[in-house]
């Protein structure tokens, strides 16, 4: 399953939640706000460090480059442009988009 969050993890809980219900091997694309959650130094930084062991974890470049973070992506996120969101929604069998 590929799960998507798009909210900030300093807006919401959406973050926190999708990570509860994911299961090992699932994929999460973090988009839009969301990405701030793939940067060094956030409070988000150790849950999505520890998510990496069990999930694959990317962040949509487009997003982060708007918003300046792509510098201070975490060690372990896998950054993937537009063409890669398409790949992850065309690999998976299902997706869940977390509002």
């Amino acid at each position: 399953m590929l799960h998507i969050v798009n909210k900030s993890p300093f807006q919401t809980r959406t973050l926190d939640t999708c990570l509860r219900m994911a299961q090992p091997g699932n994929a999460l694309l973090l988009i839009e706000d969301g990405v701030y959650a793939a940067t060094v130094g956030s409070e988000t930084e150790a849950r999505v460090r520890q998510a990496c062991a069990t999930l694959k974890v990317y962040a949509l470049q487009p997003d982060m480059d708007a918003r300046g973070v792509t510098a201070k992506l975490i060690d372990g996120v896998t950054l993937v442009d537009y063409g890669g969101f398409v790949d992850l929604t065309v690999q998976t069998r299902t997706s869940h988009s977390w509002l």
